[in-house]
C-alpha cells in the first residue's frame, strides 16, 4: 500500500514521550486533504491525532465531500502514559460528527473509557465499551485491551449490524517495545480494507502483523524510553 498524509500537527517527541505539540491551521489541513484526494485519491482513509473539535468536524465534512470511502477512525485521545491529549469538546465532536461516518473505530482501553464515560477495567468492560461505541453510529468498534493485566493481550471487535462480538487474543510479550502499536494497528486495518478485505478479516490480519512487529522488536533498545515496533519485520515478496 502507498500512504498519503494530511498533517494536523507537528510534534517534538522521542522515545521518552511527547514534549510539545504544534497544531496546524484548520484551513491548511483542509487544503492538504483536498490536494491528496483531488489528485491521487484513496481507497480508504484513516485518522490519527486530530486534537481539536474544529479539526474533527473538518475531517467529517471532508469524508462526506469525498465519500463514500471506508473511514477508519483511530481516536488518539491519550499519550503513551494514559494522559489525556484532547479537551471535552473534542470527545463530543468525535461522537457526533466523525463516528457516524466511520466504518470502524479503534480506541484503546483508556480512550474507550473517555468516549463512553465508563471505566474499562475488565474483559466484560471491553465488551460493553465496544457495544456502547457503536451506538454513536459506527459500524464496527475495536476496543484494544493491551493495557489490561494478564498473560494474553485481548482485543474485542463488535459488529453492530450482526450484533456479534469477537475476541482476538495474542500472547503478552516480555519486552515493552510498544511505541506506535495503536497507530500501526489502525493503519494495517486501513491497508487491508483498502485492498478489499472485510473488516473482521482486516482486523485479524492487522492483529497478526502487530504481534509479529512487536515480537521482532523485543530484543532491541531504541532510545532511553519505550522502543518502537519493527514495521519491516516481514520481507516484501
Amino acid at each position: 500500500m502507498y500512504g498519503l498524509s494530511a498533517l494536523t500537527l507537528v510534534t517534538a517527541q522521542n522515545s521518552t514521550g511527547i514534549q510539545a505539540l504544534q497544531p496546524l491551521p484548520t484551513a491548511f489541513i483542509g487544503q492538504q486533504i483536498d490536494s491528496v484526494l483531488t489528485d491521487i485519491g484513496a481507497d480508504a482513509i484513516k485518522t490519527g491525532l486530530l486534537l481539536r473539535a474544529d479539526v474533527i468536524t473538518l475531517v467529517a465534512e471532508k469524508a462526506a465531500q469525498y465519500g463514500p470511502l471506508p473511514l477508519i477512525v483511530d481516536p488518539v485521545l491519550v499519550d503513551g502514559r494514559g494522559q489525556p491529549l484532547v479537551a471535552a469538546e473534542a470527545l463530543d465532536a468525535y461522537r457526533l460528527t466523525l463516528f457516524p461516518r466511520a466504518l470502524i473505530v479503534t480506541p484503546n482501553r483508556d480512550e474507550a473509557a473517555l468516549l463512553t464515560g465508563h471505566a474499562v477495567d475488565t474483559l466484560d468492560d471491553l465488551h460493553q465499551a465496544a457495544r456502547a461505541l457503536t451506538a454513536f453510529g459506527v459500524c464496527y468498534a475495536l476496543v484494544k485491551g493491551g493495557h489490561l493485566p494478564g498473560d494474553s493481550v485481548i482485543d474485542v471487535l463488535y459488529d453492530r449490524e450482526r450484533d456479534h462480538m469477537v475476541e482476538l487474543r495474542a500472547p503478552r510479550l516480555a519486552r515493552w517495545n510498544a511505541r506506535g502499536t495503536g497507530c500501526t494497528f489502525a493503519s494495517a486495518i486501513a491497508a487491508e480494507v483498502a485492498k478489499g478485505a472485510a473488516v473482521p478479516d482486516a482486523v485479524r490480519i492487522a492483529k497478526d502483523y502487530v504481534t509479529g512487529a512487536l515480537q521482532a522488536a523485543s530484543g532491541w533498545t531504541f532510545g532511553a524510553g519505550r522502543g518502537t515496533v519493527w514495521h519491516g519485520f516481514r520481507s516484501v515478496s
